[in-house]
């Protein structure tokens, strides 16, 4: 016969020591990393081949103006397509950490070189546009991060990190009196 045996912890596998509690994981994240990865390899791949590929097609090797124009073109999009995917990409929070002691929290993104970078705000450093933006739902400090509030697993959460726990307008103990 077996015997189940369950361990009761307090600590949760989601907690990091060092930023606190985990309160939001973005769900996208590996897809993030796979479009940022693919695009920079094959901007890589490109910067390597287009020589060869021109010294044996002889395209413009003639014209030194046609030859420009080509590589031009060719380094635009070796070049432009993983600076817009960065710059679209860089506030997506792969997850959010809270710390209750200090009312903090870290947000960890995505760097230009696909490393993780972590971002340490107080509370009091959110401020919310007042345009709805494309990619941004907050600013932390001056950065802009970008998170799913349906993807808290905790509302208090999300409606703690926005200030709407704060504010007079958000006080439903009032409205059912």
């Amino acid at each position: 016969q077996g015997v189940a045996v369950r361990s009761l912890s307090t600590s949760s596998s989601h907690d990091h020591p060092e930023h606190g509690r985990l309160v939001y994981k973005g769900n996208l994240a590996k897809t993030v990393l796979g479009v940022k990865f693919f695009s920079y390899s094959t901007s890589i791949f490109n910067l390597f081949m287009m020589p060869y590929i021109m010294l044996k097609s002889g395209i413009g090797v003639e014209s030194l103006l046609v030859q420009a124009a080509f590589y031009g073109l060719i380094g635009v999009f070796t070049f432009v397509t993983p600076v817009t995917l960065h710059i679209l990409t860089k506030g997506y929070v792969i997850r959010l950490y809270y710390k209750d002691e200090v009312d903090t929290y870290t947000a960890i993104t995505y760097n230009a070189i696909l490393a993780e970078k972590a971002t340490v705000f107080h509370q009091k450093d959110v401020k919310i546009p007042d345009i709805t933006k494309m990619f941004t739902t907050f600013y932390a400090k001056t950065k802009s991060m970008l998170v799913n509030p349906t993807l808290f697993p905790n509302p208090q959460d999300y409606n703690h990190l926005m200030g709407y726990d704060k504010s007079s307008f958000f006080k439903f103990e009032e409205l059912e009196e």
